[in-house]
C-alpha cells in the first residue's frame, strides 16, 4: 500500500509529539522497521534535532545493551508498535553536538561501531547524490537495504528530501527472489543501489524478464562478480552501470563505471568531488602507481567514533601535514591512471607456512571456475601451518565439479601454499547478513565447528 507525503507528513508530526514527551535531551535509540512507520520515526527525530541511534533489527541482547550504554541513550523505540522502553539513566552522555544519525557498522570485521554522522554531512551528501543520480520530484527508488545501514542515506533520505517515490523492500524477506521481484515491479524504478546478492536473487528471479525503466544501477559493498555484471546489460538496457565504493564512516568514496564484458573485478575507480584518497605503504604516501592501504576524507564523513579508542586507532593524521583520513583497512593497487583496484582488507591476510595469503584473492581465483557460483575463502587455525586454506563453495544450477578438479583448477593458478587444502561443496544459499551480504563470521562459525567435530572423532 502507497504511503503519500501528505500521510507521512501527518505520520512524522505525531511522532514528534510522541518524542517531546520523553523526558531528557539524550540520544534516543530507535528499531526501524521499514515501513511508514519507521521512516516517520526517524525522520521526527530530525525535525526536532534530537539525536537517534538506529539499531540492526536482529541484533543481540548483549550487543545491543553495550551500544546502548556508549551512546547515552536512555530510551529505546520501536518503530512500528510504538512502544518506548527506559533502559536506565545513561553513565555519561557523549558530545553529539551538530550530530542527527547515529549509524553503526555491520559487525563485518568485530563488534558493530557507532558513527555520528553529523547534520551538515548528511546535507552534503543529500545535494552529492541527488545531483549524481538525478534524483527529483517523482524519481522512483528502489531501497534494499535496511534502515540503520548508511546505503539509506541515498535510497531513502534522498530520495525524500528531493520529493521522490520510495519503494521499501522489507528486511525479513531480503533474500526471497520472488517477492523481491513482485516488490521491484510494482512501480518503475529509475535507481536501485543494492550489493550485488539483490542484482543475482533479482535477475535469477526474472527468468529473462528486462527492467527497461531503470537508468542508474548502482552496486556497492562487495565485489561484483563478472559473471554476474555481465548478464546486467541484457535485463537493464538503459541503465547506467556503476560501482561506488565506500563505508559508513566515510559514506561514498569512490565511482566507476562497471564494463559488464570484461570478464575482470571492477575497479573501485577514482574518488568522487570533494574526496581526497591517500595509498600509504609503510607510513609514506605513494605518490604514484603501487600498492598499499586506503586511506580517505570526505564531505561526508563523522571525523570519527564514540569510542575515543577506535577514533584514535582509525582517523589520523596523514604524514607531511595532509590532514585527518580514515583508514579504511583495505589494500589497493593504484594504476598509471590513477584508477584504484581493490585487493582486500588486511584482516583477510593470513600466514600459511610463512607465506601471506590475500583469502580474497584465492577466492577470486576459485570463483573463475565456470561451475563456481560463489565461495568463501577461510583461513583456519592450523598447530603445524599457522592456518590452513578451507573453501566453502556453491556451484552453478547443475553444474558437476568436485573437489580434486577444483584443486586442480587452483593449483594451474596459484602457489601451493594459497590452494584450499580442504573444500566443502554445498547446494544452498550461503547464509546473509541483514545487509545482504554473505555472512562470513556465521560460515567461519560452522567451518570452526566441523574442525572441532573432526578433532574429537578422533
Amino acid at each position: 500500500m502507497a504511503t503519500g507525503y501528505r500521510d507521512l507528513r501527518s505520520e512524522v508530526a505525531r511522532a514528534a509529539e510522541l518524542l517531546a514527551e520523553l523526558p531528557g535531551d539524550e540520544p534516543v535509540a530507535l528499531i526501524p522497521h521499514k515501513s511508514p512507520a519507521g521512516l516517520a520515526l526517524v525522520a521526527a527525530c530530525t525535525r526536532i534535532e534530537r539525536p537517534c541511534l538506529l539499531l540492526p533489527v536482529d541484533l543481540g541482547a548483549r550487543s545491543r545493551a553495550a551500544l546502548l550504554d556508549q551512546a547515552g541513550c536512555r530510551f529505546l523505540l520501536r518503530a512500528d508498535a510504538r512502544t518506548v522502553e527506559e533502559v536506565g539513566a545513561p553513565a555519561a552522555v557523549p558530545d553529539l553536538d551538530g550530530v542527527g544519525l547515529l549509524l553503526t557498522t555491520s559487525g563485518s570485521t568485530g563488534t558493530p561501531k557507532i558513527v555520528p554522522l553529523p547534520r551538515r554531512a548528511t546535507a552534503a551528501f543529500i545535494d552529492w547524490a541527488a545531483t549524481e543520480f538525478g534524483i527529483g520530484p517523482g524519481t522512483v527508488v528502489f531501497s534494499y537495504a535496511p534502515l540503520n545501514f548508511d546505503l539509506s542515506l541515498l535510497d531513502v533520505w534522498t530520495t525524500l528530501a528531493k520529493g521522490g517515490h520510495v519503494v521499501l523492500a522489507e528486511q525479513d524477506r531480503a533474500v526471497d527472489g520472488k517477492y523481491l521481484l513482485s516488490v521491484f515491479t510494482e512501480a518503475a524504478v529509475e535507481v536501485v543501489q543494492a550489493v550485488p546478492l539483490f542484482f543475482r536473487l533479482l535477475l535469477d528471479a526474472a527468468d529473462g524478464r528486462r527492467f527497461p525503466a531503470v537508468r542508474e544501477l548502482v552496486t556497492t559493498g562487495e565485489a561484483m562478480p563478472p559473471a554476474l555484471a555481465a548478464r546486467l546489460p541484457d535485463a537493464f538496457p538503459n541503465a547506467r552501470l556503476r560501482n561506488v565504493y565506500g563505508s559508513t564512516e566515510t559514506n561514498d568514496s569512490f565511482i566507476h563505471d562497471i564494463d559488464p564484458v570484461s570478464g575482470l573485478a571492477t575497479p573501485i575507480g577514482t574518488p568522487i568531488a570533494g574526496v581526497r584518497a591517500l595509498v600509504v605503504r609503510d607510513g609514506q604516501v605513494l605518490t604514484g602507481a603501487g600498492a598499499g592501504e586506503l586511506w580517505t576524507a570526505t564531505p561526508f564523513q563523522s571525523g570519527r567514533y564514540l569510542d575515543p579508542a577506535l577514533t584514535a586507532r582509525s582517523w589520523v593524521e596523514a604524514p607531511a601535514g595532509a590532514g585527518t583520513y580514515f583508514r579504511t583497512g583495505d589494500n589497493v593497487t593504484r594504476d598509471a591512471d590513477g584508477v584504484l583496484r581493490l585487493d582486500g582488507r588486511s584482516d583477510f591476510q593470513v600466514k600459511v607456512r610463512g607465506v601471506r595469503t590475500n583469502l580474497l584473492e584465492v577466492e577470486h581465483i576459485v570463483t573463475a571456475h565456470p561451475a563456481v557460483h560463489e565461495a568463501v575463502v577461510l583461513g583456519l587455525p592450523d598447530d603445524v601451518a599457522g592456518h590452513r586454506l578451507h573453501a566453502v563453495v556453491r556451484l552453478c544450477p547443475d553444474a558437476t565439479l568436485n573437489s580434486v578438479q577444483l584443486r586442480q583448477h587452483c593449483a594451474a593458478r596459484l602457489p601451493r601454499t594459497a590452494i584450499p587444502s580442504t573444500m566443502d561443496i554445498v547446494v544452498d544459499p550461503f547464509p546473509a547478513s541483514p545487509n545482504g551480504k554473505v555472512d562470513r563470521a556465521a560460515i567461519q562459525a560452522s567451518a570452526r565447528e566441523g574442525v572441532r567435530e573432526h578433532v574429537a572423532a578422533r
